[in-house]
């Protein structure tokens, strides 16, 4: 089964108001091609789960600046001076979450968990509105899963059948969130036919990949004209 279709297919699947997450880490691992593609639609007022904010020209600082994000999840925004802004101006909801505890969420999304205990927060403000639990004299922070209607994540190589490769740091938050949304949609930098990869190389197997883009400036540029002209 082939699943590569087009950019305009692929952001046609996000709508207002939708939940999202994101690949990266400080832009390594975004699907760059997917939020240029996404800006241009004009889809907004949409929840955002992500690691970081990007940098306001890049990744997902792009829907930032563009004020596409009604709702921020995120480890850190400081390498976007804009989110912070938005944020202390009341324009976006924004909620910071300890890296650890943010992965550890997402995964817990995708594995079907109910949620998981860490002493992480306990006594700040991370532990505003959470269940504590005491266990051993100990007590702990229940952190509830994440999970989002649409994926949008980053990867080197894919087979047709939608295994995934991912190249060095760029790894990052891609396999936990393809496990953790309703639709799973990969930007990927090349596909090769089924059967040329080694088993031993899949880092995301193709059963969480529902469709795949190509990414790169070339695509982008094809995909812009026709969403220009539409």
């Amino acid at each position: 089964m082939d699943k590569v279709i087009t950019i305009q297919q692929a952001v046609a699947s996000v709508r207002d108001g939708m939940t999202l997450m994101i690949g990266g880490f400080m832009t390594a691992g975004t699907p760059e091609t997917l939020m240029d593609a996404l800006v241009a639609t004009g889809a907004k007022e949409l929840t955002v789960i992500c690691n970081d904010t990007g940098f306001p020209g890049k990744g997902i600082g792009k829907l930032i600046v563009n004020k596409r994000i009604k709702k921020l999840l995120a480890s850190h925004i400081g390498t976007n001076p804009e989110t912070g802004r938005q944020m202390t101006g009341g324009e976006t909801e924004v909620t910071l979450i300890p890296q650890g505890t943010l992965a550890e969420r997402i995964r817990c999304g995708g594995a079907g968990l109910g949620g998981f205990l860490t002493p992480t927060g306990v006594g700040t403000v991370v532990a505003e509105g959470k269940q504590v639990i005491t266990i051993g004299g100990r007590e702990y922070l229940l952190e509830l899963p994440l999970r989002a209607d649409v994926a949008l994540l980053k990867a080197y190589k894919a087979d047709k059948m939608g295994n995934l490769v991912y190249r060095r740091s760029s790894r990052n938050f891609n396999p936990l969130m393809a496990m953790a949304a309703d639709l799973v949609i990969a930007e990927v930098e090349q596909v090769v036919e089924t059967g040329e990869l080694d088993p031993d190389e899949f880092m995301t197997p193709g059963v969480f990949v529902h469709h795949m883009v190509l990414g790169g400036d070339e695509a982008w540029r094809e995909a812009a004209m026709t969403l220009c002209a539409g």
